[in-house]
């Protein structure tokens, strides 16, 4: 039996890494985006991990007039979100307050990260434990993958 075939982008990507923004707006760029390089953040342990699907949380703090992008913020800044509106069951999310999980790609690090929406998520239901743990889970998920990278 065969194994399914799957588009070119999509096998070759690395899979989502957590980051927070600060990550990404000191990242240096390895390749384009697209190509599944990405970006270079520093992981800790002073390694570095190559991003291009991300996995972000952060509190929105406003929707563009557009109502395609979305400005959220974590601990460590704030960042962009684009394509909000192509998302199922996105919208629900796209309130100032709101604390929400973005899945998507990234598009630009400076002056301000950008992320192309994949899936969103509303955390507010449990946002102080989200906010709580989020560092711990982004630092854990990347020595994770910087060991792994290492091996």
């Amino acid at each position: 039996m065969s194994r399914p075939e799957h588009a070119r982008g999509e096998r070759d990507r690395p899979p989502p890494v957590k980051v927070l923004s600060g990550q990404l707006r000191a990242a240096g760029i390895r390749g384009a985006a697209d190509s599944g390089e990405g970006y270079a953040i520093r992981a800790g342990g002073g390694r570095s991990l190559r991003v291009s699907l991300v996995w972000m949380q952060g509190t929105v703090l406003e929707v563009q007039l557009d109502g395609n992008t979305v400005l959220l913020m974590d601990e460590t800044g704030t960042f962009a979100v684009q394509g909000v509106n192509n998302i199922p069951k996105g919208k629900p999310c796209l309130l100032p307050g709101k604390y929400v999980m973005v899945m998507g790609v990234v598009q630009a690090v400076s002056p301000e990260p950008v992320v192309r929406a994949v899936k969103m998520a509303d955390l507010s239901g449990f946002a102080a434990l989200h906010r709580r743990m989020w560092r711990l889970e982004v630092e854990e998920l990347q020595q994770v993958l910087a060991w792994m990278s290492d091996g």
